[in-house]
């Protein structure tokens, strides 16, 4: 049943209390914000940690008025986004103004038009980053570390325009992970300010240095004549503001870090999850190679194999729904709203989570089933809107979504029409709290070549 947010008076939300929470918290995150998830049942509930009390929203109903029904009213702007702030700047994951500019020139590199033109550039350079990857007998690889580099090198050809070298892209690696484990002393404690050292805060500063020390570079090469071309450093330079003026290189900057950063986490990060799903799902991975077996056979995967994919596509949208990457999404109230009868004030924030929401079992039935079957054509349309958001929603929607769809689909069917992946034996691949949805062991395995190949 939809929760309207004028069926009753407004009201206070209820407050989960300090001393439940807070211990829970510090034990695992994650776990925490589950089980706070399935006490509130889909009701908007407050956590109180002390001098800080942000919302917890859920249910789908609510997600919608705050990527859609009111977008304006939530911002990307709080405790929450300083310590990103201080990666990404002022361009397409910031708000307000900048945002808008950042978001209008890059829209046309994201046209589903303009990446079906790169696709054919896409399944050649995963095809050639395999053969290189991989290595000649069996040996045990990072699966973390293998998926960046194979993203790493599609998004850099295709979107990038090889403007960043593969030495470059090494070094972007490394500092990407630390960026996204160390910051989350600053998430757990956002109104601690950035005078006050906390751990991990050593590590955000090298990291952060490791990105300047790639992109200013690149950007203060083309002072004075914009690059031509279409992929994304070029149509940034060439960009101009509302009034017709230029840009500044800190401008460009930002958005090169930003678009890299999100163009190569998101892709990397998911894949990294399907192989220990795979392990415990051998019914879906029997089912998986079947298709590509039949779909790809003794070929490189081409564009003319992704339709035929489906059962693939299916694995990998399930995958988003039980891992989805961005699995944390805060925005700050601007002005006092009313959301299923309880009052949120100008200057709150709102948590909202596609890991929970996807997990309600109101939108799903046994929902930490791994299913790909939910996502069959059959499927399509009979859920709520916002029972699934893996990229967000609404005006701040990510523009990869389409790109991360065909890379995906590439990246599994390149490999497992070749291979045949096996992980080393340890405990269950479980969450770990970061700035994206990491996995808290590293995950070691094997590609052993799939007999005929």
């Amino acid at each position: 049943m939809p929760i309207s947010a004028t069926a009753r008076p407004a009201r206070p939300a209820r407050t989960l209390p300090f001393h439940r929470i807070v211990p829970r918290l510090v034990r695992d995150p994650i776990a925490a914000l589950e089980a706070m998830s399935a006490e509130a049942a889909g009701e908007i509930v407050r956590l109180d940690l002390g001098t800080f009390r942000p919302y917890l929203v859920t249910h789908p109903d609510h997600v919608q008025q705050v990527f859609r029904g009111n977008a304006a009213n939530y911002t990307r702007e709080g405790v929450f986004w300083r310590p990103l702030h201080r990666l990404f700047g002022d361009g397409v994951l910031s708000d307000g103004p900048s945002w808008h500019t950042s978001r209008k020139v890059l829209q046309p590199v994201f046209t589903a038009r303009n990446v079906d033109s790169l696709i054919g550039l896409m399944a050649t350079t995963v095809a050639e980053a395999i053969d290189e990857l991989v290595p000649a007998s069996p040996a045990t690889i990072d699966a973390a570390d293998f998926m960046a580099q194979l993203v790493n090198r599609t998004v850099i050809a295709a979107f990038f325009d090889r403007r960043i070298t593969d030495e470059e892209s090494t070094r972007l690696i490394p500092a990407h992970d630390k960026i996204a484990l160390s910051i989350v002393s600053r998430l757990l404690l956002p109104l601690v300010p950035h005078r006050v050292p906390l751990p991990g805060d050593r590590a955000f500063h090298q990291a952060v240095r490791t990105f300047d020390s790639v992109m200013r570079p690149l950007v203060a090469r083309h002072p004075a004549a914009p690059p031509e071309g279409d992929d994304i450093f070029a149509v940034l330079c060439r960009a101009r503001d509302a009034s017709g003026g230029e840009l500044d290189d800190q401008w460009v900057r930002d958005n090169m870090v930003a678009m890299f950063a999100a163009g190569t986490e998101t892709t990397s990060v998911a894949l990294t999850w399907l192989w220990p799903v795979l392990a415990e799902n051998p019914h879906v991975a029997a089912r998986l190679h079947a298709e590509i077996d039949e779909v790809v056979g003794d070929e490189r995967v081409t564009p003319d194999h992704l339709p035929a994919l489906r059962y693939t596509r299916m694995v990998v949208q399930e995958l988003l729904r039980l891992y989805p990457v961005g699995w944390l999404l805060p925005r700050m109230v601007v002005r006092d709203d009313v959301m299923g009868g309880v009052r949120l004030q100008a200057g709150a924030n709102v948590l909202i989570s596609p890991y929970l929401t996807h997990r309600l079992g109101e939108f799903w039935e046994d929902p930490l089933r791994f299913d790909p079957e939910r996502f069959a054509e059959a499927h399509a349309g009979a859920r709520h809107r916002y029972a699934y958001f893996p990229f967000g929603g609404g005006p701040h929607q990510c523009l990869g979504t389409h790109v991360f769809d065909i890379e995906a689909l590439l990246i599994v069917a390149g490999l497992l029409s070749r291979f045949r992946p096996r992980l080393l034996e340890g405990d269950r691949v479980t969450p770990r709290a970061a700035a994206s949805l990491r996995t808290r062991r590293r995950v070691w395995m094997t590609l052993h070549r799939r007999t005929g190949r």
